[in-house]
């Protein structure tokens, strides 16, 4: 069972330390944001920072970090970099989501809908007409806030 240690798990807000938030950060998808947070890790860890230390600084739970810093320890940075997604591939490829990305910018009116409102079903048609590619509505919805954030 997954048991979520953050900050958010205890109804506190995520405020980042100075130790890992800049002027700006660019906005990062989730995974992105998980990876950011390992590799500030190791530079704490090779400037000695405290496991409890590097949790606050980076908003994850002390647990996180010792289990962190053994993969550290054991394979270098290279051990916390994300890895490649497993199991099936995605039915579209990066220039077939840039194309439904450029028509779904048009507004659903221009692609013959009543209304300028997106849903489910009407992205899904839209991305059957500009790629022959049939999704079901959760291929549809991963789309949507994974690959087109």
């Amino acid at each position: 069972m997954w048991w979520s240690c953050g900050w958010e798990a205890f109804g506190v807000a995520y405020q980042p330390s100075s130790l890992i938030a800049g002027p700006s950060l660019p906005l990062l998808w989730r995974p992105q944001l998980a990876e950011a947070r390992r590799v500030r890790a190791v530079g704490l860890f090779e400037d000695g920072v405290s496991n409890a230390e590097i949790a606050r600084a980076v908003g994850v739970c002390a647990e996180s970090v010792r289990r962190w810093r053994r993969r550290w320890e054991q394979g270098g940075a290279s051990a916390l970099r994300r890895r490649a997604a497993t199991g099936r591939p995605p039915k579209l490829d990066n220039t077939q989501v840039e194309t439904v990305r450029a028509a779904l910018e048009q507004g659903a009116q221009a692609h013959g809908f009543e209304a300028d409102l997106w849903t489910l079903e009407r992205v899904g048609a839209v991305v059957t007409r500009a790629t022959g590619v049939v999704l079901s509505r959760a291929s549809v919805w991963r789309m949507l806030t994974g690959r087109l954030g």
